[in-house]
């Protein structure tokens, strides 16, 4: 019985005075077995309750939990082991990673828990049924799921794996039992679009409400493709002609079902020059993390940033990084901050030697190669870093590099912000504020 490893107790939390200490397993509350987070998620309340406890030397004890109402029961977890992926996709990024990165970014994960806790996409091809009753009966919903293609054979092509669940049956299964369900299809060229989209589509809206959305994303390709199959690169011709067929489609689907449901990844727009459809088309972006309705939304709050932007405390000269997919945009909004705060900002793009010059998103340039980029140009005061590049909480790239050594590279300031417009305007405004007639700009390391 392994339980769940307590990471931190909040002080004066109910835990805390229950005598819980971080280190020790929760094994059960009310005497029902704790087989992961979700378990507790479901048994745990603000009504009274016993918990089993083990300690670090292997002793067991129950205590009494006596929270007030609503108050919370202080306790954090660490995150479950995640199921290992059987997949052999085409298409997997994790095949295609270069030596020397986080030890992390090289498993491959496929676990339905983390689906609904975390909002990963799974193919739910390692699904028992056991599993799939359990979903239905804690109302595991919304759950990720990464489709491709809704033709068994074809999909078995795409997943490089032979005799896993037809994925119709498995989403009409948890559609019937109201399972609230977003959906992505990774396109390749030639292999899942054309008639074979049209079916998907089609399969897909028929299950709408409960597959609230589906995400069409172009395949993602680095240069480390040693070894694996020839699959071919979306180019600006291939996304023009996809918009000029699929955008009309789109929308009238999206009217047909009065919702959203059907959306394009921002990089067929960025590929193609085409303008971006208005915000509003992208309801609730039920697939940002999907890169789907990124753009629009930075470029409408870029609009209401530079509306509230004022002078700074101070002058202020720095360089902004970004992905190369970027630059158009955020050197737009640079020039609009630049005149209404006399900051002097400069964007500069980040070609990917770490994946492949294909690779143009911002959350996957690495450090080194911002050194290889910026190393030798004027720069201003300081360098201004995305944290959508770095590893929450560690302030490192995906190639090991800290913003530290970072700074030192470059021999200048190194500073994150949140990567949104706002969350630009709030860094030069906090950079520039002058406290006892100095500047916050920190000193390079």
């Amino acid at each position: 019985m392994t339980g769940l490893l307590i990471e931190t107790v909040l002080p004066g939390s109910p835990a805390e005075r229950a005598g819980l200490m971080p280190g020790e397993h929760l094994l059960a509350i009310d005497g029902q077995r704790l087989r992961d987070l979700i378990d507790y998620t479901w048994l745990a309340s603000d009504d009274e309750a016993e918990l089993t406890v083990r300690d670090r030397s292997g002793t067991q004890r129950n205590v009494w939990l006596e929270p007030e109402p609503g108050e919370p029961l202080g306790l954090t977890f660490a995150p479950p082991e995640p199921k290992r992926c059987g997949n052999n996709c085409l298409f997997c990024f994790v095949h295609q990673l270069p030596k020397g990165l986080r030890r992390p970014l090289y498993v491959k994960d496929e676990d339905y828990r983390l689906s609904f806790l975390q909002g990963t996409y799974v193919t739910l091809t390692n699904l028992k049924g056991t599993e799939l009753r359990r979903i239905i009966a804690q109302r595991l919903s919304p759950l990720y799921i990464s489709v491709h293609a809704t033709e068994p054979l074809l999909r078995e092509q795409l997943l490089g794996r032979s005799g896993i669940p037809p994925i119709l049956e498995q989403l009409t299964r948890l559609a019937e039992a109201r399972i609230q369900m977003h959906t992505q299809v990774v396109l390749c060229p030639g292999l899942n679009d054309g008639p074979h989209l049209e079916q998907t589509v089609s399969d897909l809206a028929a299950l709408y409400p409960a597959v609230q959305s589906l995400a069409v994303v172009p395949v993602g390709l680095t240069s480390h493709r040693q070894r694996l199959p020839q699959l071919t690169p979306m180019d600006r011709a291939y996304a023009a002609d996809f918009l000029d067929q699929w955008l009309p489609r789109m929308r009238a689907l999206n009217k047909r079902l009065g919702e959203p449901f059907l959306q394009l990844a921002d990089e067929f727009f960025l590929k193609a020059g085409r303008p971006f459809p208005a915000l509003k088309e992208y309801g609730d972006l039920p697939q940002w993390e999907n890169g789907v309705g990124m753009v629009p939304w930075f470029q409408h709050q870029a609009g209401r940033v530079i509306k509230r932007a004022r002078p700074l405390a101070r002058p202020l000269t720095a360089t902004v990084v970004t992905g190369c997919s970027a630059i158009g945009f955020v050197s737009e909004f640079l020039r609009e901050v630049a005149s209404r705060t006399g900051a002097v900002l400069n964007a500069i793009a980040i070609p990917n030697r770490l994946f492949g010059e294909r690779v143009t998103v911002t959350g996957l340039v690495a450090g080194r190669d911002i050194v290889a980029t910026l190393q030798g140009q004027t720069l201003g005061e300081l360098v201004l870093v995305p944290e959508v590049m770095l590893k929450e909480g560690e302030g490192r790239f995906l190639d090991d590099l800290t913003t530290q050594e970072l700074s030192q590279a470059l021999q200048l300031p190194v500073v994150n912000f949140e990567g949104t417009p706002a969350g630009l305007y709030k860094a030069l405004k906090h950079l520039t504020k002058k406290r006892d007639g100095s500047a916050t700009v920190p000193p390079h390391v």
